[in-house]
């Protein structure tokens, strides 16, 4: 079974918004409390993400995450939690495959992104989850770092980069089976001038898409209190932390083991409170 991974996405998919995680979010919403030997995190659920609002209550009244773990830890990352398996896991167990028996379609919506404290669903990467569909039970609470100014530039640029190969496939992939006729014609001329012809097709789509930029408010949260903003428009954030950062922190720092699992378990109970 394969691993619920939070992965460190290398080509870095951004998309500009208008705004942050508005006031009016974290004034509204259940509330929940995720209880730990090292303190505990209040966090806020969204309730522009019903489904695993709902989702993530439901379970948590009915107890289903209490004594589980955070089972993989990765310091100025995330800390993530919620495989069934990690009860009574013994030590050294690889974790993190575990699942209620079901999934939950995506709901990444644009005007939430991976600043310090967002609670996301992990999910399944790869080819085999196109849709981006969450967990049903496996959570993470970012961390993240703070980002210099001159790093979010390069990011921008690397932002910029991504689309243009996406644009670039997307004409290669349409052309594929003229392609494929000529370089069985034995017609490299041919098939050369092609492949000019579908790059500056491509390149003339490109021009007509502004830039990829951050927001002045992505920018001003990466550079303060930080994030992780190559995960933004992957996965599924359904709420915050509104208290307890010092905890995420304390935990986070914790020694972990060649999976990232902790050395010392790290249980956890949930309650919701409203």
């Amino acid at each position: 079974m394969k691993k619920l991974l939070i992965t460190c996405l290398a080509g870095f998919l951004f998309f500009q918004v208008s705004c942050v995680n508005s006031k009016s979010n974290k004034e509204n919403g259940s509330v929940v409390k995720i209880e730990t030997s090292y303190g505990d995190i209040t966090l806020r659920l969204f309730d522009e993400t019903p489904i695993h609002r709902d989702n993530f209550i439901k379970l948590a009244n009915e107890g289903f995450y209490d004594g589980l773990l955070f089972h993989r830890i990765i310091e100025n990352f995330m800390i993530q939690g919620g495989d069934p398996d990690s009860k009574n896991a013994t030590p050294g167990q690889r974790l993190g495959g575990g699942d209620p028996g079901y999934t939950l379609p995506a709901e990444i919506n644009d005007q939430f992104f991976h600043k310090k404290g967002v609670l996301a669903a992990a999910r399944r990467g790869g080819p085999d989850n196109p849709e981006k569909r969450s967990s049903g039970s496996q959570f993470y609470i970012l961390q993240g770092t703070v980002f210099t100014p001159g790093a979010l530039d390069t990011l921008e640029q690397k932002m910029n980069q991504q689309q243009q190969r996406a644009i670039m496939k997307k004409h290669l992939d349409q052309a594929q089976q003229e392609l494929n006729e000529l370089r069985k014609a034995g017609d490299q001329d041919q098939f050369n001038i092609r492949v000019v012809e579908i790059r500056e097709e491509a390149n003339a789509e490109a021009s007509q898409l502004p830039a990829k930029k951050l927001s002045a408010e992505r920018r001003e949260a990466y550079t303060t209190v930080g994030g992780y903003p190559s995960l933004d428009q992957e996965y599924t954030i359904f709420g915050e932390v509104i208290d307890g950062l010092d905890v995420l922190d304390k935990i986070a720092a914790v020694e972990t083991d060649r999976y990232d699992r902790p050395v010392e378990d790290i249980q956890m109970k949930v309650k919701v409170l409203d």
